[in-house]
Formats: structure tokens, C-alpha cells, sequence
């Protein structure tokens, strides 16, 4: 039997950064249902019964459940469910494009996530987002951008479903594969060969290839993940498999490989885009893995009904003490299908970071 949730940390501590990261609302599919994916999740974390501290939040796509391109209602949807927080700013979320909120081909790009979601601001009027307000300053576009926390350096990359089959959405709806520019990819690898006295935390909405559960080479789809679209890149629907047109380039896999030895080239990879629940082995991996001494963590999905055979609502949060190489993280349960709602206590996991953590209170 799933064991009881364990209880969450409760108070502000000045000696901790807490990060909590979220992703796969699917607003538009679960809302159906009568369920507020991304506002619930919210209310938790701040309310309870059982919430929890953080300080500040990623979340990584999918905030549509649309299989074409979203729309203005579901856009205002999302910017309504994320008016629930009450304790944190709309600012202290920080955001990247998942597959399922790419706008098509031809259409004025990316659209929809620049117009509603936004994490440069520069859609103010409809997002809400004021990034005047950001407790850390946001620098770069919405395809990639950085923050910094104390010692730590985000680097944020979006997902470019945008571009025609069979790299991105077509007429069969969101192609799953994961997508990003050679000119983000040359951005990334700048940046961690740049910083490698920090610690340094990717996101993006997919994994690497080979990672976590379910993310090796067909596994999203021959496992009844991800949908099988005729004219896409299926064998990598779980990961990012295009760079620019170039499938399953292992650009990522190759670099981490080569910076295995001198202690792993980034501290954490974050992903999601695979929903399932917290015990999921498929491919043999968990949710928590690290290879090429590096962490990868499938954070999952908040959604409860889209992919509804595998979705098991849940978070990760994320705990930084000051002067320590100790990284705890934690499962949240958002409901009771799996195990009763709140912390998952067989998920927990200590991860250890290439630097101790320093800025706690910046």
C-alpha cells in the first residue's frame, strides 16, 4: 500500500530556498471536468489542508489542453486560474512553452504563450505579468531566458511544436516530440560552459533522451503515452529529439557524456511532458535519476483528465540550504487516486548539487 503523506515544511526558514515545480495543467481539458488544474494546485500549496512554503515556482508547459492550436478563452483561463494565489505573486512563476500551447505554422509565432502566459512581460495588458515585479529579473525572449537566485543560474528554454511536421504541429493537432533551435541549443551550451563555478538548472518541457521513466528512444508512444501522429517524429515523443529539422542529433546527450568526469556539466535538469504516477519504472527509470552526474527529475503533471490513463496529479518541491551540496526533493500528491493527498513520502529523494548553495535571502 502507498504509505501516508508525510508532512511538508511549514514555515519560512532565511537559511532555505524552496522551489516548487509544476507543470501540464491541460487548463482546457480538465476544466471540462469541473476541475481547476492549475488553480487547485495553487490553493494547495498555499491553503491546504496540508500546504506548504516556497518561494518561488517553474512551471514547465502545457498549459493548454487543446490538440490545435489554443485560444483566447482557454489564454484567459489560464490567466484566471493563476489569479488564485493569494501569498505569491503572478511573478514569482516562471514559465516555459510546452507542445500542447504551440501555435501553428504560419500563424504569428508563438502567439498564444506570448499573449497569455508571457515571462518577459511583454504582454502586460492580457498576462497580467509585470516583470518590474519579478523577485529575480528575467534576462533574454520567451524561446530562452535566465534567472538567477544566489548562486544559482535557471536556464529556461521553450519548446518550438510550432514548426511544420514532422517537427511540429500539423493538422492532426500537438505533435509531441520536443523541439528546440540550434541557436537555443548554442545559447545553453554557452551558458553551462560559461557558469561552471554555479550551480546551474535547465528547464525545458521535455527530458533528455534515455533519463527518466519512459523517455528513451519509442517509449512515449509504443507505451501508450504520447499519441502516434502519421507525419510526426514519434520515436522521440517523450524527449527532445529535434534540434532545428535534425532528429535525434544527441547534441544533449553527447555534451553530458563528454563533461561526465569533471562532476556533470549542470547540477538538475527539469522536465515533465510524460504523465504518470510516482512509482512509474518504464524503460527501467524512475521519475528521479542521474546520469552523466547529473539530475534529472520528470516534475509530471497537474492534469488529472487529459491522458487520463496516466495522469496522477502531482508537483515537485524543491529544497536549497544555505552552505550545503544537498538538494532534498519532494512529491505532492494533488489528490487522493494514488495515496492520500500531500507529500509522497516514497518519492523523496537527496540529490547532491557540484556547488553548496549559497543566497538563501538575496
Amino acid at each position: 500500500m502507498p504509505a501516508e503523506p508525510q508532512a511538508g515544511p511549514a514555515d519560512k526558514d532565511d537559511r532555505l530556498l524552496r522551489l516548487w515545480a509544476i507543470s501540464d495543467a491541460h487548463v482546457g481539458t480538465d476544466i471540462r471536468f469541473g476541475r481547476r488544474s492549475l488553480a487547485e494546485a495553487i490553493e494547495q500549496s498555499e491553503t491546504g489542508p496540508r500546504p506548504f512554503e516556497w518561494d518561488l515556482a517553474v512551471n514547465l508547459g502545457d498549459f493548454s489542453g487543446n490538440q490545435t492550436p489554443p485560444d483566447d478563452e482557454e489564454g484567459e483561463l489560464v490567466v484566471e486560474q493563476y489569479a488564485a494565489a493569494k501569498k505569491h505573486r503572478r511573478e514569482q512563476f516562471y514559465d516555459v512553452i510546452g507542445n500542447h500551447d504551440s501555435s501553428r505554422s504560419g500563424e504569428p509565432l508563438q502567439w498564444w504563450f506570448r499573449k497569455w502566459v508571457d515571462p518577459t512581460g511583454e504582454s502586460t495588458e492580457y498576462s497580467r505579468v509585470d516583470n518590474s515585479r519579478r523577485p529575480y529579473p528575467v534576462t533574454g525572449t520567451w524561446e530562452r531566458y535566465s534567472f538567477e537566485v544566489g548562486n544559482i543560474l535557471f536556464l529556461m528554454m521553450a519548446d518550438r511544436n510550432d514548426f511544420p511536421p514532422p517537427v511540429g504541429r500539423g493538422e492532426h493537432g500537438g505533435y509531441p516530440a520536443g523541439a528546440i533551435t540550434g541557436e537555443t541549443f548554442e545559447w545553453w551550451r554557452d551558458q553551462v560552459e560559461s557558469n561552471r563555478d554555479r550551480i546551474v538548472i535547465s528547464a525545458h518541457h521535455h527530458m533528455i533522451k534515455g533519463t527518466t521513466v519512459a523517455s528513451g528512444l519509442n517509449e512515449g508512444c509504443d507505451q501508450g503515452y504520447h499519441g502516434r501522429m502519421p507525419d510526426g517524429g514519434a520515436p522521440g515523443a517523450s524527449f527532445i529529439y529535434f534540434i532545428d529539422s535534425e532528429p535525434d542529433s544527441e547534441r544533449f546527450e553527447k555534451l553530458f557524456k563528454e563533461n561526465e568526469k569533471e562532476a556533470g556539466l549542470i547540477d538538475l535538469w527539469l522536465g515533465a511532458h510524460t504523465h504518470t504516477h510516482p512509482d512509474d519504472r518504464t524503460g527501467g527509470r524512475s521519475h528521479v535519476e542521474t546520469k552523466w552526474g547529473v539530475n534529472f527529475v520528470n516534475v509530471s503533471a497537474l492534469t488529472r483528465y487529459h491522458g487520463v490513463r496516466n495522469s496522477i496529479p502531482m508537483s515537485r518541491l524543491f529544497t536549497f540550504t544555505e552552505g550545503s551540496d544537498a538538494l532534498r526533493v519532494q512529491c505532492y500528491l494533488h489528490t487522493s487516486q494514488y495515496a492520500p493527498q500531500g507529500f509522497y513520502a516514497p518519492s523523496e529523494r537527496v540529490l547532491k548539487l557540484r556547488h553548496p548553495f549559497e543566497g538563501a535571502s538575496t
